[in-house]
């Protein structure tokens, strides 16, 4: 096997592994509350607290990326992850359960764009979209990691033995990128940002500035937070309680999710790459679509029926893979010293949309009487200002990436030319 493999599949291992970590104390949230004798009110605490320090350490970790490369950040995100997860195998202490679940938070910061970074470094740059969305699918199955093994072992050993197991996948995933993992190949010089105050706060502004950065940003905000709202926190709740669905009906619809995801995925990444100057158009496609599959749904006056909740998984479900989209403009239009900066910056719409959405869907359902169909039906339509913002955002700078294209003498084919002549 080549070697871009071996590197590019220990990082891919290494983000399947933070994916685990980031949802594995979502599946013992009963087992938690037990142990550190919590409210369920305390218990989601815990979710906003994850979504808070991952999007809050994107633009430190993007630049950390830049000055040390992916390397290095992969193994110190994992070693972080692990030591946080052996601290919750043997804790019984909720602020020292607190403090790991941070920690948690910050190694898995440090880990995706890391992984991504690494694509471009490794893969000729036609493969780079196709490959970029297999990462992404790829380090979700981690989740399936959580879902069975991880969950078994809570249930029938004990809490100590799942914490346990999972820090050690960390601690090989940390051992892997070490030995296996090299930021560039042979020959390959890349290219690092000085790490002054001043010199990080120039960089973080140059890569904020160039229209391409901003319009990574916009696209992973609108096209992401619908299905992370859904999938994270008030997926379950709303078809469970408004929709009236039994646990089977809705495990189905969950799994259906990941299916429409992984499928949607390669198709993108393909269209994405023949088609690198239309990646706006999927993007507000994808945007589009969403808004307008879950009017329909909250337009009815009573549940929906199954063929229009399975429609609804599937649309919304295009955007995870779709927000992929946001890294891939971040990539052309940054140079390879500050990537990981404006990859950071594009990693925090999507997470930031999200956080806002379920705090403020959890205020009104709170203010409107519970999960109830009334109350979801009001609260899913915090939804559409992110929309609303996102589409604006897109068609903005999307203008102004193009006159920057322009004027370095790049010709933008019309869509009829472009669709007859795919670019080789």
């Amino acid at each position: 096997m080549k070697k871009v493999w071996w590197v590019w599949g220990v990082g891919v291992f290494s983000y399947l592994i933070a994916v685990l970590h980031r949802t594995s104390f979502g599946v013992s949230g009963l087992s938690a509350a037990e142990r550190f004798s919590i409210s369920p009110s305390v218990l989601s605490t815990f979710v906003v607290l994850q979504i808070v320090v991952y999007a809050g350490m994107q633009i430190p970790a993007g630049v950390l990326l830049d000055r040390y490369g992916s390397r290095v950040m992969i193994a110190i995100g994992a070693f972080v992850m692990a030591a946080a997860q052996f601290t919750l195998a043997s804790t019984e202490s909720l602020p020292v359960a607190i403090a790991a679940r941070v920690a948690v938070g910050v190694g898995d910061a440090f880990t995706f764009i890391s992984v991504l970074r690494l694509v471009p470094q490794w893969f000729p740059p036609r493969q780079v979209p196709l490959v970029s969305q297999f990462t992404g699918i790829l380090g979700q199955l981690g989740q399936v990691l959580s879902a069975l093994p991880f969950m078994m072992l809570l249930t029938n050993v004990s809490w100590s033995a799942a914490y346990v197991s999972a820090a050690a996948l960390g601690a090989l995933a940390c051992v892997l990128a070490l030995t296996v993992v090299r930021n560039a190949p042979p020959g390959t010089e890349l290219v690092t940002v000085s790490a002054g105050a001043r010199d990080i706060g120039r960089q973080i502004k140059t890569a904020w500035m160039r229209p391409g950065t901003r319009l990574g940003f916009f696209s992973h905000m609108g096209t992401q937070f619908s299905i992370t709202t859904f999938a994270l926190l008030w997926g379950v709740p709303y078809l469970t309680s408004a929709q009236g669905l039994d646990s089977a009906t809705v495990g189905s619809l969950l799994t259906l999710s990941v299916i429409s995801a992984i499928a949607a995925g390669p198709i993108l990444g393909i269209l994405t790459g023949r088609y690198p100057m239309r990646r706006s158009l999927l993007v507000l496609a994808i945007m589009t679509t969403s808004a307008v599959i879950w009017t329909v749904v909250l337009l009815r006056s009573g549940p929906s029926p199954l063929w229009l909740l399975v429609l609804l998984i599937i649309v919304i479900s295009v955007g995870g893979p779709g927000s992929m989209i946001g890294f891939d403009f971040a990539r052309t239009s940054n140079p390879s010293s500050s990537m990981g900066t404006a990859q950071g910056m594009v990693n925090i719409g999507g997470f930031l949309a999200t956080l806002i959405v379920i705090q403020v869907m959890g205020v009104i359902l709170g203010r409107l009487g519970g999960y109830t169909f009334d109350a979801f039906r009001v609260a899913w339509l915090v939804q559409y200002p992110v929309w609303i913002l996102g589409i604006a955002g897109v068609l903005v700078t999307r203008g102004k990436a193009r006159k920057e294209l322009i004027a370095q003498g790049v010709r933008i084919r019309p869509l009829r030319e472009a669709l007859r002549r795919p670019r080789s």
